[in-house]
């Protein structure tokens, strides 16, 4: 099967049953736990990415599924499977805020191809392929751009160091506890910029497919194209992207 906007259908099927079951799941799905990595976990985590997955094991048997409490992080992609982080945001989602996302995408040789992100909590969602969109600009200057900032608690050293940076030269800084939706927000222009420290694939794959389709620019720490092996993820118009790029060497 290599039809993007069936796969697609078959996306978004296995996301509106997860989206159906949170809307009627209690509260008590959202009590966190920590899992060993210090990251945090509930159980509507465990199982929204079970129901994605047996809609997708359904549809899609000869496609594997990686979620990200299902999967050893560090293992490498097959060559095409879906990737699902079933809450980007848990600790959002755990406190009751709404900025956290259902993030699904069909990834290939490395490269995200289908992607949809739904944030229950905001009544939203974000597909590709999908309509064309009018997105706004986002700045090239980057002292007037509102830059997203994630993973900071990922332990690594530089997300203090360029904080900083970030705080002195650009002109706002915004943290939504969610990189899923921060590449969102890159690829409808409320950000102009993303940094994502530290990203695993489930956390970035349809985010990434979102923005690249809007014609941003998604690159690594060494200002190359983006890869999963990365320890960083930097997005925006190209010229504030290769800045971005530039500082994550320099700190």
């Amino acid at each position: 099967m290599t039809d993007r906007q069936e796969l697609l259908t078959i996306a978004e099927a296995a996301v509106d049953e997860a989206v159906a079951w949170l809307a009627t799941a209690g509260g008590g799905w959202s009590t966190a736990r920590f899992k060993d990595s210090g990251e945090e976990v509930t159980a509507a985590d465990i199982e929204v990415e079970s129901r994605v997955t047996r809609v997708l094991t359904a549809r899609t048997p000869r496609i594997p599924v990686v979620g990200e409490e299902s999967s050893t992080p560090g293992t490498p992609l097959p060559a095409r499977c879906w990737v699902l982080d079933p809450i980007d945001g848990t600790m959002n989602f755990a406190r009751g805020a709404p900025m956290y996302a259902v993030s699904l995408a069909y990834v290939q040789n490395g490269i995200p191809r289908v992607g949809v992100v739904e944030a229950p909590g905001l009544g939203r969602r974000w597909t590709t392929p999908g309509r064309p969109v009018n997105a706004r600009p986002v700045a090239e200057d980057v002292g007037r751009a509102v830059v997203g900032v994630s993973g900071t608690g990922s332990g690594q050293g530089g997300a203090r160091r360029i904080l900083d940076r970030l705080q002195d030269e650009a002109y706002r800084v915004r943290m939504q506890g969610s990189m899923a939706l921060d590449l969102v927000g890159v690829a409808e222009g409320w950000l102009d910029a993303c940094v994502c420290i530290a990203p695993k694939p489930w956390d970035v794959a349809a985010g990434v497919a979102l923005c690249r389709e809007r014609g941003r620019a998604v690159l690594g720490a060494d200002g190359t194209v983006f890869s999963f092996d990365s320890p960083v993820l930097l997005a925006g118009a190209p010229g504030t992207g290769r800045w971005l790029a530039d500082l994550w060497e320099s700190i």
